[in-house]
């Protein structure tokens, strides 16, 4: 379990959602300049090299004989079936409204990590969470005014069981297995299959190799892609599961303010009663409990109580 104090933990949150909520804009201006598939592939791919070439100081942790299945799995639910799925479900509805379904993943890790990691969890809690995934929905309203296909709800389910199963796994894992090596194998390995799977179904010739789209490619790479698995990893391993996920309700916002500041989005009323509903639910989700005794919401048994 990786120690940080109160201040580390609140920088490395701080930068990990400002990462993730520029990322949204970023990789969409890139995206009209390569096939998506492709583009999913090439910048996990080479995000999970430089992870690899970072951590080649220490290649005696990375242990590949016995932790291969470790690496693969973690390749599978937080690479190939989150970005492949997420990258196919834009096809089908709205960003926004997609949007809405992908971040019900801190809901569900609360679900998962009080069922396989044994974290409390409290009605208290539950209720924080579900605002944080209401306010993302206020933010996310506008992006809903389009077509919408029961196939695109149930890829962006998917994309937030895989997200949420891919978290709460790294966290299971974490004293198995260097999590920088996890982060930088996953990488490695998801990014391969993606980007044969995008050499399978789109064309190399429809990249078109000008500055925005290298740009947009070494943003995503090196801060979207490994910079974001490191802070994101580091914070899992430092604390529960849900409290640290429950900060992610704030991507779309940051995704949001970026259009206004730097797309000419309009701020609307929704966008103000969202941040509302978010910062209650980081609250009531980083809420200790009271101490043995006095009034408090009773929490729900896990397995072992």
């Amino acid at each position: 379990m990786v120690k940080l104090s109160t201040f580390q933990k609140t920088m490395l949150v701080i930068a990990l959602v400002l990462l993730w909520g520029l990322s949204f804009p970023i990789n969409k201006m890139t995206l009209s300049h390569t096939p998506p598939m492709l583009f999913a592939g090439m910048r996990t791919l080479a995000g999970g090299l430089l992870l690899v070439l970072f951590m080649l100081g220490k290649r005696q942790q990375l242990q590949w004989k016995r932790n291969w299945k470790i690496y693969t799995i973690s390749a599978l639910l937080n690479v190939v079936l989150f970005f492949g799925l997420q990258t196919l479900g834009l096809k089908f509805m709205p960003s926004g409204l997609f949007s809405v379904l992908v971040y019900l993943q801190p809901v569900l890790i609360s679900l998962f990590a009080w069922i396989w990691l044994g974290e409390r969890m409290s009605s208290y809690k539950v209720i924080g969470l579900l605002f944080g995934f209401f306010g993302v929905a206020v933010v996310s309203v506008k992006g809903a005014s389009g077509p919408v296909s029961g196939i695109g709800i149930v890829i962006g389910l998917c994309t937030s069981v895989s997200w949420a199963l891919g978290t709460v796994f790294a966290k299971k894992v974490s004293s198995h297995v260097n999590f920088m090596w996890l982060a930088a194998l996953q990488c490695m390995i998801g990014g391969t299959v993606l980007t044969a799977a995008g050499s399978l179904w789109e064309q190399w010739s429809a990249i078109d190799w000008n500055a925005a789209y290298l740009e947009g490619m070494l943003f995503s790479s090196v801060l979207g892609v490994s910079g974001s698995w490191f802070l994101y990893f580091t914070l899992v391993n430092s604390g529960e599961a849900s409290v640290v996920t429950s900060y992610t309700f704030l991507v779309p916002l940051v995704s949001v303010l970026t259009g206004i500041l730097f797309l000419n989005e309009s701020f609307t009323f929704y966008l103000l009663l969202g941040l509302f509903f978010i910062v209650v639910s980081i609250i009531m989700v980083n809420r200790k409990p009271r101490k043995p005794g006095s009034t408090t919401t009773r929490p729900f048994k896990t397995k072992g109580g």
